[in-house]
C-alpha cells in the first residue's frame, strides 16, 4: 500500500511532465497525444522508472477522460442534428464495419487462430477511439467544420455497435451459450434505446433542472449527471462513452454554452491522463516480438478505415479536403480495442499473443493517427487536391478518325 505522499509526488511529477511535453508539441505544431503515450510507456509497466504508486489514479483518471471527452462532443450538437446524422450516416455505419472488422478477423485467421480469437481481433481493428479523435478534432481547431458531423456519426455509430458487440463477445469468451448472450444482448439494445428517448425527448428538461446562472452549481450537476449516466450505462454492458455522448446531446441553450467553457479545462487535464494511462498498462518489452505483425495489420486497417470516412463524407456532398479530413481522422483506435482485449485475457482461453499484437495495434494508430489527420493542412497536399480536382474537371480529348 503506498502513501499518499508518494501519490502526490508520482501524479505532481508526471503532469508537471505533460505540461511541458503539451507546450513542447504545440511549438513544432503536432497533437500532443503521441508524447503523451510515451510518457506513459516510459513510466509504465517495463520502463524506464515506473510508477507504481499513481496506477490506480491514472486508471480512474483515464476513464473520467473519455467520458469528458464524449460529454464535450455531445455538447456541440442538438437531439435533431444526432438522429438526422444517425439516418444518414446508416449506410456508412455497414462499410465501417464491413471495412475494418473483416479484415482483423481475417489476420486472426491467416495466423491459425481460431474463430473467438478472430471475434476478438475483428472488433478491436473494427471501431475508432473516440477519446483520441475527440481530442485531435479539437487541437486542430476542426469542431465546427462540415465533415465534423460525419465523423461523430460514423463514431456513435460506433459506438452503439459496441453496445451490442461487447456483451456478445463477452457471452462468447465465457462460454455461456446462445441464451446468456440473447437475455446480455436484449438489455444492452433497451438500455441504449431508453437513454436515446430520454435524450431526445425529455432533454429540455434536464437543461431547465441546471441554472446557467451559477457557474459552481452548473459544473458540479453536469459533471455529476454525465459520470452517473456513463456509470449507469457501464454497469448495463453498455458504453459509458454513449450515455456522455446522450448526456451532451440533451443539454440545450445557454446551459449548454456555459457547460462548455466549464468543463474544458476539466476535460484537457483527464483526457492528458487517459492517454498517459494507455502507455502506463503496456509494456515496451511485448512489442518487439508482435512489432511487424501489428505493423502490417495497422497499414490495412489505417486504408480501410481511411476509405470509410471517405466515401461516408462524399454520400453527404462534402468537397475533396473535407473527404480526406474525415477518412484520415478516424484512423486512431484506442479505449474500445484495449476493453475488447482485456475481455478477451481475462477469460483465458484466447490465443496469448492477443494481448500484446493489440495494444502494440493501438499504439500504432494512436501515434500514426494524429499525426496523419494534419495531412490535408499541409501546403503540399492541398496542392495534390488542387491538381486532382483540375485534372477530373478537364474534359478528355475526342477521338476522331482522320481517315475518309
Amino acid at each position: 500500500m503506498h502513501d499518499s505522499t508518494t501519490l502526490l509526488v508520482e501524479v505532481g511529477a508526471l503532469l508537471l511532465l505533460l505540461g511541458v511535453l503539451g507546450r513542447l508539441s504545440r511549438r513544432v505544431g503536432l497533437s500532443p497525444i503521441p508524447l503523451y503515450l510515451l510518457a506513459g510507456l516510459a513510466f509504465g509497466h517495463g520502463g524506464l522508472l515506473p510508477l507504481a504508486a499513481s496506477e490506480e489514479f491514472f486508471a480512474v483518471g483515464a476513464e473520467i477522460g473519455v467520458i469528458l471527452l464524449l460529454v464535450m462532443l455531445g455538447l456541440e450538437y442538438s437531439a435533431n442534428e444526432l438522429v438526422g446524422n444517425l439516418r444518414s450516416a446508416a449506410p456508412a455505419g455497414l462499410i465501417d464495419g464491413l471495412f475494418n472488422a473483416l479484415p482483423g478477423a481475417g489476420f486472426a485467421l491467416l495466423l491459425g487462430w481460431d474463430w473467438v480469437a478472430a471475434l476478438v481481433l475483428g472488433g478491436i481493428t473494427w471501431v475508432s477511439s473516440s477519446g483520441v479523435i475527440a481530442k485531435v478534432l479539437g487541437d486542430l481547431g476542426r469542431l465546427g467544420n462540415r465533415e465534423t458531423p460525419v465523423i461523430l456519426s460514423v463514431l456513435v455509430i460506433e459506438d452503439l455497435a459496441m453496445a451490442l458487440y461487447l456483451p456478445l463477445v463477452t457471452a462468447v469468451l465465457a462460454g455461456t451459450g446462445l441464451l446468456g448472450g440473447g437475455i446480455a444482448l436484449a438489455v444492452a439494445v433497451g438500455t441504449v434505446l431508453l437513454v436515446l428517448v430520454l435524450a431526445i425527448r425529455y432533454g429540455h428538461l434536464i437543461s431547465s433542472a441546471l441554472s446557467a446562472k451559477d457557474p459552481e452549481a452548473l459544473l458540479l450537476g453536469v459533471l455529476g449527471l454525465t459520470l452517473l449516466i456513463a456509470g449507469l450505462a457501464a454497469k448495463l454492458q453498455v458504453s459509458a462513452a454513449v450515455g456522455a455522448f446522450l448526456v451532451g446531446i440533451a443539454l440545450s441553450g445557454p446551459v449548454a454554452h456555459h457547460a462548455t467553457e466549464l468543463l474544458s479545462p476539466l476535460r484537457d487535464l483527464f483526457a492528458a491522463v487517459f492517454f498517459v494511462f494507455f502507455g502506463l498498462v503496456t509494456d515496451p518489452r511485448d512489442i518487439p516480438p508482435v512489432l511487424l505483425p501489428a505493423l502490417a495489420l495497422a497499414v490495412v486497417t489505417m486504408a480501410t478505415k481511411t476509405l470509410t470516412g471517405y466515401l461516408a463524407a462524399r454520400r453527404v456532398g462534402i468537397a475533396e479536403p473535407g473527404r480526406w479530413r474525415t477518412g484520415l481522422a478516424l484512423v486512431p483506435r484506442g479505449e474500445f480495442s484495449i476493453v475488447i482485449a482485456g475481455l478477451a485475457v481475462a477469460a483465458g482461453s484466447v490465443e496469448p499473443r492477443l494481448a500484446a499484437l493489440a495494444a502494440t495495434y493501438v499504439l500504432i494508430t494512436v501515434v500514426t493517427g494524429p499525426i496523419l489527420a494534419r495531412l490535408p493542412d499541409f501546403p503540399w497536399f492541398k496542392r495534390w487536391l488542387r491538381n486532382r480536382a483540375a485534372a477530373q474537371r478537364r474534359e478528355p480529348t475526342p477521338v476522331t478518325d482522320s481517315l475518309h
